[in-house]
């Protein structure tokens, strides 16, 4: 094998490589002469066909199959021995080739950049604190108590008005059929435009007890201009639901008291204060450590600087861009207007922040690589689990990730970049400065347009909090 380096560029690098006709004709001799001692022909018995034969059947196929898998043991075998790290899968193309001749193809490639850590002991970031104070914790308990709904039904008989509670026997037709499995009854019906169709309430205020009343609920006019997703539509039938009123509720004031707590599990107010102390307290760790994070991560950028390979920015700013199309698609408006600034002023904000989140993922790879921080099963399955908190079935969703290891891999990214950054934290100098919750709650990127910070995250609830560069360094550390 014979390389020649044909272009060194900045981080492009691009080689010629040639494998000796000897060594191809060694190796389609070698593969066929493996194929005839298990193939198998009319007028042969098994392992006895000619070698001719075999040659004259199966070298097109062959010849193909000992083509890759030479370009692909030689390809690998270069970057080993120039110590290669490639940015992305390497080009490579077939430039001569004919039976019984040299091979010769091109490999070409940006490669990673030699990153220069140094000593990260001269680090320091400030850690914004905040204490979770009374009238905090007064204003959730007014909202937990505002989401409780309690109902009783009203002394003096009087018509539904909105905020009641109705209970209710219903009978549903479809086109004039009975649909028993959307009937029911003693089925309490909230009488709340957001909580019900919005037809139903208004149709259904003002009804006592012992009334009986039809409510028709019609699909709404198809869009002339829509395409196939009205067409359903278009045919939908009227939905009616025969309610018979049993009984009128209004609706309990909740007073924040022992009673309250005792229902929410705490044993007293005291007690249910303190739960709800803890888990304001919790929150407020929480973003402390994404803002910490956050710091560190400026950090790093303005500390390194060097130069990283155009295709990993591109890639990552397409990605970007493909998701502010998607929003302005969604709005129905163009990008100009979604973003509040021309379009050609937007690319080259965004293409300067793919750049940041793929040197920062760079230089995560590399931190994480060189003091062998490493993501174990464990630390995926902590991060499925603080997933599931907010998911409305998180025993079904922890059962999934359980019985789906693959599935836990969507963690892995951000779990190495926070241990990268838990690596980070405790050789810096951390300080830490105790703020009001407006400031630790502000978003670091205010004097910036709102819109960058979250198109840039690509929606995603980790990457919004701190995160840059999060695939781009796992990319790298595997």
């Amino acid at each position: 094998m014979q390389v020649t380096e044909t272009l060194s560029e900045g981080l492009r690098r691009e080689l010629k490589i040639t494998v000796p006709a000897a060594d191809l004709d060694a190796d389609v001799e070698g593969r066929l002469d493996e194929l005839r001692k298990t193939v198998t022909m009319k007028g042969f018995r098994r392992g006895k066909v000619p070698l001719s034969i075999v040659r004259r059947h199966y070298q097109p196929r062959v010849l193909g199959e000992v083509l890759q898998q030479t370009i692909e043991t030689h390809s690998r075998e270069v970057l080993e021995q120039r110590e290669l790290r490639p940015a992305m899968q390497p080009e490579i193309e077939i430039t001569a080739y004919d039976e019984g001749k040299d091979l010769e193809f091109t490999m070409g490639m940006e490669v990673l950049p030699d990153i220069e850590l140094g000593d990260f002991s001269d680090l320091t970031v400030t850690r914004l604190k905040a204490e979770a104070s009374d009238d905090a914790v007064e204003e959730a308990l007014g909202r937990l108590a505002e989401a409780e709904k309690r109902f009783e039904a009203v002394e003096t008989p009087r018509p539904a008005q909105e905020g009641d509670q109705i209970v209710v026997d219903i009978a549903v037709e479809v086109d004039g059929e009975p649909a028993p499995e959307r009937s029911g009854t003693d089925v309490p019906l909230e009488l709340d435009a957001e909580a019900l169709m919005p037809e139903m309430t208004e149709q259904l205020v003002g009804a006592r007890a012992g009334e009986e009343r039809e409510v028709t609920i019609t699909p709404p006019e198809p869009d002339q201009e829509a395409g196939e997703q009205d067409e359903a539509a278009a045919t939908a039938e009227a939905t009616v639901f025969k309610v018979t009123v049993k009984e009128v509720q209004e609706r309990l004031p909740v007073a924040v008291d022992d009673a309250f707590a005792e229902r929410r599990g705490a044993e007293n107010l005291d007690g249910l204060r303190g739960v709800v102390r803890e888990q304001i307290q919790s929150e407020y760790e929480h973003v402390s450590q994404a803002r910490l994070k956050r710091s560190l991560l400026d950090v790093l950028d303005e500390r390194y600087k060097f130069d990283v390979p155009p295709g990993m920015v591109e890639r990552e700013f397409d990605a970007v861009w493909q998701q502010i199309e998607n929003d302005a698609k969604r709005a129905e408006a163009d990008i100009a207007t979604v973003l509040d600034q021309p379009e050609d002023e937007a690319r080259e904000e965004f293409r300067k922040i793919a750049e940041r989140r793929v040197r920062l993922g760079l230089l995560i790879a590399e931190i994480g690589g060189n003091n062998d921080i490493a993501v174990e099963q464990e630390d995926l399955l902590r991060a499925a689990m603080m997933s599931a908190r907010g998911h409305p079935e998180p025993q079904r969703l922890l059962e999934f990730y359980r019985s789906q290891p693959d599935a836990l891999e969507r963690f892995r990214p951000t779990v190495f970049e926070d241990k990268v950054i838990a690596f980070l934290s405790e050789l810096a100098t951390v300080s830490d400065e105790m703020v009001d919750v407006e400031t630790l709650l502000r978003d670091p990127d205010d004097d910036e347009k709102p819109s960058k910070s979250e198109a840039a995250d690509g929606g995603d609830e980790e990457a919004a909090e701190a995160g840059e560069g999060e695939s781009t360094a796992q990319d790298q550390s595997g």
